[in-house]
Formats: structure tokens, C-alpha cells, sequence
């Protein structure tokens, strides 16, 4: 299929330049398989003709070859592509060595292809100043990451910080810690200068991280005030407390106290009940105007409705709030929303009051407040009404923070799962004589409404 000529012309091109990529190239022919057969059959003819010689007609033992070989036939087999078992006939080595060049040359490198016999043992020569210089300098920088890595490692591990923390915004207290952990390894003024701190603070933090805990007792006595509160306090309010037992320390502690235990009120938010159910009768005016205050009990009351849904049903609370101090003379449960729940409710608040009580009852424009029922008690009663804007509900703020407390500290971020609704109810029952009698408000001064209102001589 092609010349003497040809196959001459392709075998020096290829002797020339050592590809047969490029020898494809330039002629356009053979194909590869071709050009690799006809390198083959001129190999085992000079073969044939004469013993095989070594590289460059170097005295090398054939399982020694120099260094430039290993690299050449390296760059053939693997980067150029040529076939090894051509390569391997050429050279007269097996094409196991090949790949064991390749092999070591991939985790050593050009040393691990150096023969042993071309580097005679013995001290080597020693480089310029220069050189030692840079070397010097290559080793104080890895000195110094590697110290960096050691600190950031050590952040996670024993500050149980994120990893990646930033350094340099550690307290000086962190980095004696870290310090501590590392000063086995790198010395102690290293390390001062890397964390930018004084030996004079170092040592200060460390007698301090060797005294005892002079808020021990303090520390307990306020987890168990948080686990009285039903872990409804803050740390105002765990402070007032500890005022009213002789304790006297400061609201930062407290707040540094509960911060370290982790004694946080839990939080969330969820959409409430709607009792808006269209124009039933017309609606009255806005007498409260957002004024939530009172200067005597019985003035100002607050009503409305708010819905707690658990695994085994909804439950419904209509409560009275009294604008004078929060108390609540009042309240209904139950599982539906109807007209018995809030008639009922205004039924037992009205006999909580004294013949010369009108108090102003401040609702929504929910159906169950514009019901016949509802108005006929209200007017047998002499109480006035008043109504919130539709859909307005900072109109009725007031009654809207005492749900959001009330779910708060009892509702929410708990697992009501196998509570049933009998259960559910008590629950609910007991906390709100709980806020009534026991749980303190800051506006009291640190009393129960009821409490306030025994200190006034109000009640018995």
C-alpha cells in the first residue's frame, strides 16, 4: 500500500523528531498502528544484525539506566502518547521498569529516578550564602503557618468555636487557653506575639482560670428560680427575685450567669385566632382610643379570644384583662369558639364586681361581641362597649402582648404530643393562676397582681 520511499521517509522523520504523532502530521500518513508495526520490524532487524547497545553507548548495567533516559521515556509513554511496548523493544527495558519510573517519578519526582552510584556518598557541597539565606527564610515561613494551623485548629477543638473563628477577635481569656494547649510545642513568647496578647495578661488569665467559681451559689440559686419560672423569666425579672430574697449583685451578672448556662426564654411566633365573621350589628365606637392605663381596678377591661392547637385539637381561651394592673378576674376555656364561651366568661366577670363598678369593655368586632347575648348582658349590666378598627389590632395592643406572654412561656417550643385535651386544659388553668397569683411584672414592681393589689389593701 506504500512505498519503499515512503516507509524510509516516515521511519527518518520519526528518528528526527522521536513522535509519531508529529510524524503523522507532517506526512498524513500512515496510520498510527502502522508506523508503530514498521518501528517494530526495523528494531528486531538491527536486533538480529547486532547486540543491543546501551543508551548513548553509556558502560551502565541495563537495570541501571541514567537519569535522562528514565525521563525521556517517561515523556514518550506518557505525555506524547507513543505505545509502550515499542518503546519498551527500542530501549531494550521491560515495560514493567517503564511504569515503575513513572510510578516513583509521580510521588518523588525527578530524585526518585537518581541512581545511587551517580551521587557518591559523602557530605554534600554546601551552596552560596545566598542560597542558605532563602532557605532559612522557607523554613521561618513554614515555621509560622504551620503555627497558624496549629491555632486554628486548636479554636474549634478547645473553645468549641466554628472553625475559621477569627483570631484576633478572641478574648484574652480564649487565648490563654489556646496558649495552654500549644505551649508544649512552640514557646511561650512565639506564641504571645502570634495572639497579640501581654505576658502580663497571660499569667493574669491563668491565676484567674485557677480560682474557684465565686458565683457558685449564685449560679445555682438562679437555674433554680429559672426552673421555678417554668423557664419563663428573663434575667429582669430572675434579678428581681434575687432582690426579694436579700441578694444583692447587679442585672449584669445575672445576664452574664444565665448567658453561660444557656438559661434563655424560648421564643416563637405562629398567627393567631380570627373571630371576624362580617357585619352581624353595627359596631360601636373606640372609647379606649389605645389608652391601656387605669388609676383604680375595674375601670378598663380587655377582652378577646385566642386559639392553642396541639396534636389532639384546638382549644379556645377568652380571657378579662384588667388595664389596672393585668389581672385577670376572669376567663373561660373551651373547645369551640361559640357564644356560650365568651357569654360565660362576661357572666363570672360581672359578678366579680360591686354594685358602683360600670367598667368599659374594650373588644374587636368579632361575631361573638355582636351577638344579641352579648349585648343584652352588656346593657343589663351597665358596662360600655367599645370596639377596635377592623383588623386593627394595636386598637387592642394591650390584650394582644398578654397572648403573646401566655404562649410564649407556656405554649410554644413545647411537644404536646399524647396531651389530651382534658389535660391540655388543666394545664392552661393552672398557668393562669399562676400569672394571676404568683408571676411578677416588672410595671408592679416586682409583684403578682395580686400581691399589688394586697399592698394597696385592694384585696385579701
Amino acid at each position: 500500500m506504500y512505498s519503499k520511499y515512503q516507509r524510509e521517509k516516515a521511519l527518518q522523520l520519526y528518528d528526527q523528531c522521536k513522535s509519531v504523532g508529529k510524524v503523522i502530521q507532517q506526512l498524513g500518513y500512515p496510520s498510527r498502528k502502522r508506523l508503530y508495526g514498521w518501528i517494530a520490524q526495523r528494531n528486531a532487524k538491527k536486533n538480529k544484525k547486532a547486540p543491543r547497545k546501551k543508551y548513548n553507548n553509556t558502560p551502565e548495567h541495563p537495570r541501571n539506566p541514567p537519569l535522562e533516559l528514565k525521563l525521556e521515556v517517561i515523556k514518550r509513554c506518557f505525555e506524547m502518547g507513543e505505545n509502550v511496548q515499542l518503546v519498551s523493544e527500542e530501549i531494550g527495558y521491560s515495560r514493567a521498569s517503564i511504569y515503575t519510573w513513572r510510578k516513583k517519578y509521580i510521588l518523588k519526582g525527578a530524585a526518585g529516578l537518581m541512581n545511587v552510584k551517580d551521587y557518591p556518598r559523602g557530605k554534600l557541597p554546601e551552596g552560596n550564602p545566598e542560597s542558605s539565606k532563602e532557605i532559612e527564610q522557607l523554613k521561618t515561613q513554614i515555621h509560622d503557618m504551620q503555627l497558624e494551623i496549629d491555632i486554628l485548629k486548636e479554636t474549634p477543638d478547645v473553645l468549641k468555636k466554628d472553625p475559621g473563628a477569627d483570631i484576633t477577635s478572641l478574648k484574652n481569656r480564649e487565648k490563654a487557653v489556646i496558649i495552654g494547649a500549644l505551649k508544649n510545642k512552640y514557646s511561650l513568647p512565639l506564641l504571645l506575639q502570634k495572639l497579640n496578647i501581654s505576658r502580663s495578661s497571660y499569667y493574669y488569665q491563668c491565676n484567674r482560670m485557677k480560682c474557684t467559681d465565686k458565683y457558685a451559689i449564685l449560679r445555682t440559686r438562679i437555674v433554680e428560680l429559672f426552673k421555678t419560672s417554668y423557664e419563663r423569666y428573663g434575667y429582669r425579672r430572675i434579678h428581681a427575685l434575687l432582690a426579694k430574697e436579700g441578694i444583692r449583685v447587679s442585672e449584669k451578672i445575672v445576664r452574664k450567669i444565665m448567658a453561660e448556662c444557656k438559661l434563655t426564654v424560648r421564643i416563637k411566633r405562629r398567627n393567631k385566632y380570627n373571630s371576624y365573621k362580617g357585619d352581624i350589628s353595627p359596631a360601636v365606637p373606640n372609647i379606649i382610643e389605645r389608652d391601656f392605663h387605669a388609676d383604680a381596678p375595674n375601670k378598663k377591661w380587655l377582652t378577646d379570644i385566642t386559639e392553642f392547637a396541639i396534636p389532639a385539637g384546638k382549644v379556645y381561651l377568652s380571657p378579662i384583662i384588667d388595664c389596672f394592673d393585668g389581672m385577670l378576674p376572669a376567663w373561660e376555656i373551651s373547645t369551640t369558639p361559640d357564644a356560650h364561651l365568651v357569654n360565660s366568661m362576661l357572666d363570672d366577670a360581672i359578678r366579680t364586681l360591686n354594685g358602683n363598678e360600670h367598667p368599659i369593655v374594650h373588644t374587636d368586632q368579632g361575631c361573638h361581641y355582636r351577638w344579641p347575648g352579648w349585648i343584652s348582658r352588656m346593657e343589663e349590666a351597665g358596662l360600655r362597649r367599645s370596639m377596635s378598627k377592623k383588623g386593627c389590632s394595636p386598637d387592642n395592643s394591650a390584650c394582644e402582648g398578654f397572648f403573646g406572654r401566655l404562649k410564649n412561656e407556656m405554649f410554644y417550643n413545647r411537644n404536646w404530643v399524647g396531651v389530651t385535651l382534658e389535660q391540655f386544659i388543666e394545664i392552661l388553668n393552672d398557668y393562669l393562676i399562676w400569672y394571676n397569683e404568683t408571676r411578677i411584672k416588672t410595671s408592679l414592681g416586682n409583684m403578682s397582681p395580686l400581691e399589688y393589689r394586697r399592698n394597696l389593701g385592694l384585696a385579701s
